[in-house]
């Protein structure tokens, strides 16, 4: 990865001083092809400068920057950046509550900075917690005692992270062509990563803070990433080309699904002989539709998370699924109704981002 251009970067950015942020709760903000390209690029390659991200797109570094500013401003498209899988021990805690109580949970859950997902469901559990914690007994005491303690929440069921096979940052909106496919970096692959049942350690100071600046603006150049976290150019720049080496840190560029005609998001629970387990993750992580690929705990092994372009083509995803994967079988599917919360970005009912809360292990 390359820093984006920095005087180009910086012009773009004093220019969105005079961007009119009212512009966010337009209902008429949608996505043209062009900006589908354009997250479809910065998807490949999310720190490209804005020359190579021009020149896959076909237009020109100013249009390509300045266009990326009005969906960032608009809420309609960012980069973020977190921890790696394999340092951290995560959860998918399904929540019950009570009547009337789902939206206060929902926001309360959206709050606290360990939940990195929040999800309201149509299904037999009514909110989706992703939770990230520092080792198991941290984890079981943040569940019960933060999530459980909650008013208005019933009960609570976790399901531990086992082995990653595929999550959002590698999936594509496959908006560009292909020969601007081919101008920037491959496609990352996906490769398994086992969760960690514990945090060896945490992460110095100094990354934490450059794994909080870059997970509110993933595409921050070395000067602002500097001023941003109190170091120099040059040493925000060689802890950060450290970490992208040593994989430390997990880049992706999202949007606002629903208004790009994703409107549908499903999660599978679905049991798979082990002796298939890992096959299958591989197969189902290279899908399209497949934003998350993740084996769990329980008898109900591996969690599928996809999105689709309306309930109309859940039959026939399924019926892919059946036909592909014989020995994969569907203990259940819930659909999302709203996405509260995604990898600490705040969402409105559009998907659109609205806030951030920044990552931090529970107290507890």
């Amino acid at each position: 990865m390359t820093e984006p251009d920095g005087k180009l970067q910086e012009s773009i950015s004093g220019g969105a001083k005079i961007l009119d942020s009212r512009r966010a709760a337009e209902a008429g903000a949608s996505f043209s092809e062009l900006d589908l390209a354009l997250v479809d690029a910065l998807q490949a390659a999310p720190r490209a400068p804005w020359s190579r991200i021009s020149r896959a797109l076909g237009v020109d570094a100013t249009t390509a920057a300045r266009r990326w500013e009005r969906l960032r401003v608009d809420g309609l498209a960012w980069v973020s950046a977190y921890d790696s899988a394999k340092a951290t021990t995560v959860a998918y805690v399904e929540v019950r509550c009570r009547p009337r109580a789902v939206d206060s949970a929902g926001a309360a859950l959206a709050d606290m900075p360990w939940v990195f997902s929040v999800d309201e469901t149509a299904g037999d559990f009514d909110l989706l917690a992703s939770v990230v914690a520092g080792d198991l007994p941290s984890l079981g005491r943040a569940v019960h005692g933060l999530i459980g303690g909650l008013k208005g929440v019933r009960s609570t069921r976790t399901r531990l992270g086992i082995t990653l096979y595929s999550e959002g940052g590698d999936w594509r909106m496959r908006a560009m062509e292909p020969s601007g496919d081919a101008e920037l970096s491959a496609p990352r692959t996906s490769r398994p990563t086992p969760y960690s049942a514990h945090m060896h350690h945490r992460p110095p100071p100094e990354d934490q803070a450059l794994l909080e600046a870059l997970g509110r603006d993933g595409r921050l150049g070395y000067t602002d990433l500097g001023t941003a976290t109190g170091m120099s150019e040059h040493t925000a720049r060689r802890r950060l080309q450290r970490m992208i080496r040593d994989r430390d840190i997990t880049f992706r560029c999202d949007l606002a699904h629903p208004l790009a005609g994703l409107s549908t998001v499903v999660l599978y629970r679905t049991a798979v002989p082990h002796t298939h387990l890992e096959a299958t993750g591989n197969a189902l992580a290279r899908r399209e539709e497949v934003r998350l690929a993740v084996s769990v705990s329980g008898s109900d092994n591996l969690l599928v998370m996809v999105w689709l372009r309306g309930l109309h083509a859940i039959d026939p995803f399924e019926a892919h699924l059946a036909e592909r994967f014989p020995h994969l079988k569907v203990s259940d599917r819930t659909v999302f109704l709203h996405s509260r919360k995604r990898m600490g970005r705040l969402l409105d009912t559009t998907g659109r981002a609205v806030g951030y809360v920044p990552f931090a292990l529970p107290q507890v």
